[in-house]
């Protein structure tokens, strides 16, 4: 098997992280890769926003958490079951953005780029998981507040997140399904 192919069929959703920042070098070899991404007619209507202020992150999750448990408590539940964290200690968070001239693909683009962050970072020997509850810690009261923060500018829109770090866990990739595959011709 080729290394590319070795890195998709080893990846899983990691989350458990140590807490260890990520080098600088890692962090913008992954955000360039999603950069690297095809999207509809080349419109790269995206913005990717690297946090790795690990004490801003834990505000986000503890936003995140307070948003889901009066809003969404089925999910808060769950969340609490796996531990409480909604960013699971990661050291670092990548926001995809949609850019206010973004059209309804661009969140197809978006998924496309931050699948494609999460292989690079998978091959750099990060651990990973791709997240839509990050967008919680946007919605709830302070919102506006840690849109500033982050340079989150007006008019963009949340599409979808990677949650990133030095694993502190083992798993298996998930189980795949062949049969979901049918062949014409």
């Amino acid at each position: 098997m080729n290394e590319v192919l070795s890195t998709i069929a080893g990846r899983f959703s990691c989350r458990k992280y140590t807490g260890a920042p990520i080098e600088q070098e890692k962090l913008k070899a992954i955000a360039k890769a999603g950069l690297q991404s095809p999207s509809a007619l080349n419109k790269q209507p995206w913005e990717i926003i690297v946090i790795k202020d690990k004490a801003l992150i834990e505000e986000l999750d503890a936003e995140g958490m307070a948003y889901l448990k009066a809003n969404i408590p089925g999910a808060y539940e769950r969340i609490m079951s796996r531990g409480g964290k909604v960013l699971y200690n990661a050291p670092a968070l990548f926001l995809v953005l949609k850019t206010p001239d973004g059209d309804d693909i661009a969140k197809v683009d978006g998924g496309i780029l931050v699948q494609t962050m999460a292989l690079a970072a998978a091959s750099l020997g990060i651990n990973s998981v791709v997240a839509a509850m990050t967008e919680f810690a946007f919605k709830g009261p302070n919102a506006e507040t840690f849109k500033k923060r982050v340079g989150w500018e007006d008019g963009y829109e949340f599409v979808i997140s990677l949650i990133a770090g030095y694993g502190d866990m083992e798993a298996a990739p998930h189980e795949i399904n062949l049969d979901k595959v049918k062949y014409v011709g």
